[in-house]
């Protein structure tokens, strides 16, 4: 009977999640410097049950990634690279919006930025 309760417990557990906003998926993300002149680039990310994370980001493959829901909020951080260098990752879902940041030690720059969902066609 503890099995059968727990097994319930944990379907439970897992529908509540999965109707929980999340970073899983595709992403359009604001990189502009300038106000009125718009550049994008796409990012996908794939939030894995071991709590991994995988996609592409800004035409690269993540590396290696993680991601956490904790303190009320869901946030990943992940590497990718230019064939130079690293770049280190950190996203946050606020508000529907994705909210991160990308660091490049080899470039020296750290870049915050904002991400939103694709429009529907």
């Amino acid at each position: 009977m503890r099995i059968l309760a727990c097994l319930a417990l944990m379907f439970c557990a897992s529908a509540v999640c999965a109707a929980e906003p999340s970073l899983d998926g595709d992403w359009v993300v604001d990189l502009s410097t300038e106000p009125g002149k718009p550049y994008t680039q796409p990012m996908t990310l794939t939030l894995a049950a071991d709590r991994s994370v995988t996609g592409r980001f800004y035409q690269s493959d993540i590396l290696a990634g993680r991601w956490k829901r904790d303190r009320g909020r869901l946030c990943a951080s992940f590497r990718t690279t230019d064939g130079q260098g690293l770049y280190h990752t950190a996203v946050c879902l606020i508000d529907g919006k994705a909210v991160g940041q990308t660091w490049a030690e080899h470039r020296e720059f750290l870049f915050n930025w904002i991400a939103t969902r694709p429009d529907a066609p």
